[in-house]
């Protein structure tokens, strides 16, 4: 990483976070001309980042999706029938959700009368609660990375910044655009900070948070 961070120890864990990043207005937006992640520009089709079926991050989270795809309703769920035949993920592994008609299993297509859109993430509305309980992690967590840093002392450093396109492994190297690349989404009214608050609490916890708000209010 390059360019000012704020640091904040956390027990064995020294958080860093990009300054940059987390002050800046990027926002996302998706069916407001995302552009995807195709090899060529496709604003129109509101795939996004859902092009992909998800990576799921271990056992436990792939149990929880299908737990709640089970429950999600037909009416909000575009394609529940595809679900109810063939499961929600791409093969016995679990460890990938099933890509229908190129996108995301969950992912309701433009113009879908339950409304378009992650059919988790509309549920959860609908019941009250956070996205972030009910979608795949690395759905509710991008654009945010996290490092990892395994220290010689036990400790560890967790770096959280921006997703770039390396990230994305050689898939990046074919990506027409990367959503934090250049301007076009930032945009937001609210700093990163603010407006992902939900997904930086879920990753750091409260009081590493806190913390955060307050140094960089």
């Amino acid at each position: 990483m390059t360019g000012p961070t704020e640091d904040i120890a956390d027990g064995p864990t020294r958080w860093r976070f990009d300054r940059a990043f987390l002050a800046s207005n990027w926002n996302c937006i998706w069916g407001r001309g995302c552009l995807g992640i195709e090899a060529s520009p496709d604003p129109d089709s509101h795939l996004g980042c859902c092009s992909v079926g998800a990576e799921l991050g271990d056992v436990e989270e792939a149990m929880n999706i299908a737990a709640l795809g089970a429950t999600l309703d037909p009416a909000r769920f575009e394609h529940h029938e595809e679900a109810a035949a063939h499961g929600v993920f791409n093969d016995g592994s679990r460890t990938n959700t099933r890509v229908v008609n190129g996108a995301c299993i969950f992912l309701n297509r433009r113009g879908f009368a339950g409304g378009e859109g992650c059919a988790l993430h509309l549920a959860a509305l609908d019941a009250g609660e956070s996205p972030v309980a009910w979608k795949p992690s690395v759905c509710w967590q991008l654009p945010i990375k996290v490092d990892w840093e395994p220290q010689a002392d036990g400790t560890e450093v967790a770096t959280v910044r921006g997703w770039r396109r390396e990230d994305w492994g050689a898939e990046g190297q074919t990506m027409a655009w990367c959503c934090t690349e250049g301007d076009l989404a930032y945009t937001g009214e609210r700093p990163v900070v603010e407006s992902l608050a939900a997904e930086l609490e879920a990753l750091v916890g409260p009081d590493v948070y806190g913390e955060l708000r307050r140094r960089l209010g």
